[in-house]
């Protein structure tokens, strides 16, 4: 007989820059399976540091990712127990913004999915009706079971969708249909693909900012 408990966690996230008067945007960044957060945020160090302030939230699974056991990596979710994980997932993430204490009256915020981030990143939008000005998803799969009415409480969020056309994990038409399924929700969504693989190309991250 398969039992549940609940009890009280603790989980780490990264940041990157100050948060002050002077932040302009703030990003909320969710990594791709196989990520530690404290390497993934570094793909943000480029933007300028006094205008850009970065959260990187940890997935909590973590596992070895060689045989000797020296790499890490973390998966937000499985298959395995997906509706209590995609709960215990969000819960860490509402408590990691209530940490940091936000004024999201006075800066642009921006929430990334990057691979398996976009997954999260969605759902934490949608299922918990938080806000954001901007939602970019990078080289990932918008969840199958959200449309364009989990999100009417930001009418005006703006959308981006990348992804590398050389993506050895996407097929093409696989691309297409989320592409033309995501252009029916979002009319106005950004399209901003580039010529690699499956990877968050720090180079775009001024377009995606600016798009």
């Amino acid at each position: 007989m398969e039992k549940s408990v609940v009890y009280k966690n603790v989980n780490t996230y990264e940041t990157l820059n100050e948060y002050t008067n002077n932040t302009k945007n703030v990003w909320l960044v969710f990594h791709g399976i196989g990520y530690l957060s404290r390497f993934f945020i570094r793909h943000f160090s480029q933007l300028p540091s006094d205008e850009n302030y970065i959260i990187c939230p940890q997935a909590p699974s973590k596992y070895y990712k060689d045989s000797g056991y020296k790499r890490v990596g973390a998966s937000w979710l499985t298959r395995e127990n997906t509706v209590i994980e995609t709960q215990n997932v969000l819960n860490y993430v509402d408590a990691l913004v209530e940490n940091e204490n936000i004024d999201f009256n006075t800066v642009n915020f921006i929430v990334l999915g990057y691979s398996q981030g976009v997954s999260i990143a969605s759902r934490w939008l949608a299922l918990r009706k938080q806000f954001c000005n901007k939602l970019i998803m990078i080289s990932g799969v918008f969840p199958k079971e959200l449309n364009d009415n989990d999100l009417i409480h930001l009418p005006n969020l703006k959308t981006v969708h990348s992804v590398g056309l050389n993506d050895e994990i996407f097929d093409p038409k696989n691309v297409k249909k989320q592409e033309d399924r995501l252009h029916s929700y979002f009319p106005k969504i950004e399209f901003i693909n580039h010529d690699g693989g499956h990877i968050l190309e720090t180079k775009l991250l001024e377009a995606y900012l600016n798009s």
